[in-house]
């Protein structure tokens, strides 16, 4: 390679060079005058801003003076700091950048053998190949970073600063500051008077603010509420001020050229600057309209008692709040019984409207959804206003509405009867006396009445209280009695049972009573669910009962009549449809049969025999259940104890002779067992013991291993020994109240759990079924039915898997099937139980 084509290699290394020094160029520059640059972007923001326009004469130019200052020694600095960048430097960082120093190798001189021809060679060869290097050569980029320079990043603290003040300032604010000196007034009186005007909506409007200089149209509307201010400079009395829109007289000038004028559009007017180069608009007030608001819908009540009242509100710029007002209806209320006494002042009940959390309050739908079950206006009549506020206060509102206070309905009886007493303690404290003689007429004889322990010792508490301040009832003793007494009703309508045959019981009553009062479809659509699970709990009760005593369950029931899972399901969808297309009497027909169904039932066993680990864990899962119910029962009785201790020959209140009074046995004449009592430490050694026995049962012993519901049975289960843990720490602290809330967490949990781990045993027992039927249809698949709609040889199975309610001979096999249990309940030969069976059958068709 020549020495000419070196110089042409370096040649086309210009376009790169250059571009390679003008980054030097621009790295020097900011790297020595950034503090220049950023002083100069924060004053020019401060400037845009109009700082300089709210405060002192003085404090501007000091400031100012400050700012010079500054940006001189800054400027000092920077070009102390530079040094003029060379091409030599800009050849040198390109040529660092590029593998084996191609350029310098291009300016360099063979030093020996220049006169071997090998060796020229050899050179020419290798300067050919920095050539070639040189030439793929890039532009070197600037290092711009300043962060080892400007730790506190300054430099970016102006810029946002700028960026915020073009964007809600206005950079003809700058010129202002040449107004403020003496030379900046007579340059302004040489030039002739000067204004300037904003006008700022409010925030409330989402509008822009407004620069009236640039607004040349005569015509301007304004949201009501705008804030303007004006300007005046020059010789003082050139310009001047007139305006109609704040509802004030006309402003002029003051003698301070620089005290700006403001006013607040109020009404529609005009605005004018009078002088040379002056300005007038016409200003149109756009009022800001009072928001509406109206309900939407029907009130309705939910499953668990809560209010849903949907509603619509507007206004032309967005609600700020809204509130809900609910007064008693004192003339709709039918003044009976408890409430035949004159009401105790209370005050409305005042509930926030729910407000779109993002987006346009403009217009909006929402349900204003609240439960005040606990509320004294409960299920009674009360009127219901709905207000909204916008941002100017205006305000606007519904008529009032009138209503019942949708609350929790209770089906059992005697919840019904214990919130009866507890509303009219809440009406007047002068029912009071009356409420305690009903409660103890309603507990005179619990047995039968009272399927709960637990919400029994509650009632009695809270009715020895309550007699015993029957007659000087405070507020506050008030309130706390209506709590218990909503807890024991809790507790009698929806139960804390461990049984799930008094479970179902309770389910099947309130359902019941659901559908003869004419519930709400919400409220008997859960009571159904309830019944449902409850039925399930007991149906795995009888299937462990089974599995004990499968001999003595056969020879007593041999005659007995058998029901398919199946057939039960459909039973429950024929009912839930009649309830649901409002057959009220075929659903309480079907309610009687089901109930009956339910006494005269009896589970027997699946293949599998005697049943495995499983239903050993199970049947030690209900013992640890019942042992932590009489834990909790005995945890109560002492706490019960230790607030009110028994005086002696005292009884409770609606307390029989000798009721209660604990027998040889350590048992009460009430039927509640006893344990040891009147030390936690024993009851927390008790609880220990059960918390052992728990975390033994939890494991693989348990059913459904690896299935979604037997996993969640065993999460229920480790919840429960948690609250079994808690409990223990809680008795042994001495805090029979905290222990009591922790055990009935466990309690809930455990039951949580079995119900679980009973459907996963369910779902094992149905496929093993399932499989077992597939053998039998194969073995005999022609099998013909007889006339109860059952396969032959199915040991008297109470009809197929087949829907009985389906085919076009429905008519001909119900009347058949009438036929055939009228000759089975004739016949005498059969048990007298299964033919007072039959009877009843015929009594309800």
């Amino acid at each position: 390679m020549t020495e000419y084509d070196a110089q042409m290699a370096l040649a086309r290394l210009t376009v790169p060079l250059r571009l390679t020094l003008a980054g030097l160029w621009a790295e020097r520059l900011v790297r020595a005058f950034w503090p220049l640059w950023t002083l100069l972007i924060a004053v020019l923001a401060a400037l845009a801003f109009g700082v300089q326009d709210h405060l002192p004469l003085t404090a501007v130019w000091g400031g100012l003076g400050m700012a010079a200052v500054a940006g001189f020694a800054a400027l000092f600095k920077g070009f102390g700091a530079f040094k003029r960048p060379l091409r030599a430097e800009a050849l040198a960082r390109l040529d660092a950048t590029l593998p084996g120093q191609p350029i310098a190798a291009l300016t360099d001189v063979q030093a020996i053998g220049s006169h071997d021809p090998a060796s020229i060679a050899v050179w020419q060869a290798h300067r050919a190949r920095m050539a070639a290097r040189a030439a793929q050569a890039q532009p070197v980029s600037p290092d711009l970073r300043l962060s080892s320079r400007d730790p506190f990043a300054l430099r970016y603290v102006a810029l946002t600063a700028l960026v915020m003040a073009l964007a809600f300032g206005s950079l003809w604010r700058v010129a202002s500051v040449t107004g403020l000196s003496p030379a900046g007034d007579a340059a302004a009186m040489a030039a002739g008077p000067s204004w300037e005007a904003w006008a700022k909506p409010p925030a409330h409007t989402g509008k822009p603010a407004l620069y009236l200089n640039d607004i040349t149209a005569e015509a301007l509307a304004l949201p009501q509420g705008s804030w303007v201010q004006v300007r005046l400079y020059g010789e003082a009395g050139a310009l001047s001020l007139l305006e109609t829109v704040s509802g004030n007289s006309a402003v002029t000038k003051p003698a301070d050229p620089a005290a700006p004028l403001d006013f607040t559009v109020q009404q529609s007017g005009s605005i004018a600057i009078d002088g040379a180069g002056g300005r007038a608009w016409v200003i149109t007030a756009l009022p800001d309209t009072a928001p509406t608001i109206r309900t939407s819908g029907e009130i309705s009540r939910e499953a668990d008692g809560s209010m849903n009242l949907p509603f619509s509100a507007s206004d032309d710029y967005g609600i700020a709040s809204g509130q809900a007002t609910i007064t008693l209806n004192l003339a709709a209320i039918d003044r009976i019984y408890g409430l035949t006494v004159d009401p105790e002042p209370r005050p409305p009940v005042i509930l926030d409207l729910p407000l779109p959390i993002s987006g346009d309050r403009a217009t909006f739908d929402e349900n204003l959804i609240d439960d005040l079950s606990e509320h004294a206006f409960a299920n009674l009549p009360v009127m219901i206003t709905l207000q909204v506020t916008d941002a100017m206060g205006q305000t606007g509102q519904t008529p009032p509405v009138s209503l019942i206070l949708p609350g929790k309905r209770f089906f059992d009886p005697l919840a019904a009867a214990i919130i009866e007493m507890r509303r009219d303690l809440l009406w007047a404290r002068s029912n009071a006396p009356r409420a305690s003689q009903i409660l103890k007429a309603v507990t005179h004889q619990p047995e039968d009445l009272i399927r709960n322990d637990r919400a029994y010792l509650l009632l009695r508490v809270a009715m020895r209280r309550l007699e015993a301040e029957a007659d000087r009832l405070t507020p506050q003793v008030r309130d706390e009695l209506a709590e218990a007494l909503w807890k024991v009703a809790l507790l009698v309508e929806e139960g804390d049972l461990a049984s799930a045959q008094q479970r179902l019981q309770r389910a099947q009553d309130r359902l019941d009573e659901a559908i003869r009062n004419g519930a709400d479809q919400a409220e008997i659509d859960q009571l159904m669910q309830e019944m449902r699970e409850a039925l399930a709990d007991y149906m795995n009760q009888l299937a462990e009962e089974a599995l004990r005593n499968p001999d003595s369950q056969m020879s007593e029931n041999q005659n007995s009549m058998e029901m398919t899972g199946d057939q039960l399901q459909q039973l429950l969808d024929e009912l839930q449809k009649a309830i649901e297309e409002g057959r009220t009497a075929d659903a309480a027909r079907m309610m009687e049969m089901l109930r009956q169904l339910m006494e005269n039932m009896q589970v027997t066993q699946g293949p599998g025999g005697q049943g495995g680990p499983g239903q050993q864990a199970m049947r030690d899962l209900q013992d640890t259940l019942r042992g932590q119910q009489d834990l909790s029962d005995d945890a109560f009785r002492d706490l019960q104890d230790k607030v009110n201790p028994p005086q002696p020959g005292q009884g409770q209140p609606g307390q029989q002779p000798g009721e209660g009074q604990q027998g040889q046995d350590g048992e009460g004449q009430d039927g509640v067992g006893q344990g040891e009592t009147g030390d936690p430490r024993s009851l927390a050694e008790r609880q220990r013991d059960l918390r052992n026995r728990l975390d033994g049962l939890n494991g693989n012993r348990l059913p459904g291993p690896g299935t979604d519901p037997g996993e969640a049975g065993r999460q229920a289960l480790d919840e429960a020994g948690r609250a079994m843990n808690d409990a223990e720490k809680a008795l042994r602290d001495g805090d029979l109240s905290g222990a009591l809330d922790r055990q009935a967490d466990a309690m809930e949990a455990m039951r949580e759990g079995m119900r679980q781990l009973g459907e996963a045993q369910a779902e094992a027992q149905r496929q093993q079924n399932g499989d077992q039927r597939q053998a039998t249809n194969r073995a005999d698949p022609g099998g013909a039915l007889d006339p109860l709609g059952r396969e032959q040889g199915n040991a008297a199975r109470l009809g197929s898997d087949r829907n009985l309610l389906q085919g076009q001979d429905v008519y001909r096999r119900a009347q058949n099937l009438l036929e055939e249990i009228r000759r089975r309940s004739g016949d005498l030969a059969r048990p007298s139980g299964e033919r007072d069976y039959l009877r009843r059958l015929l009594d309800m068709f």
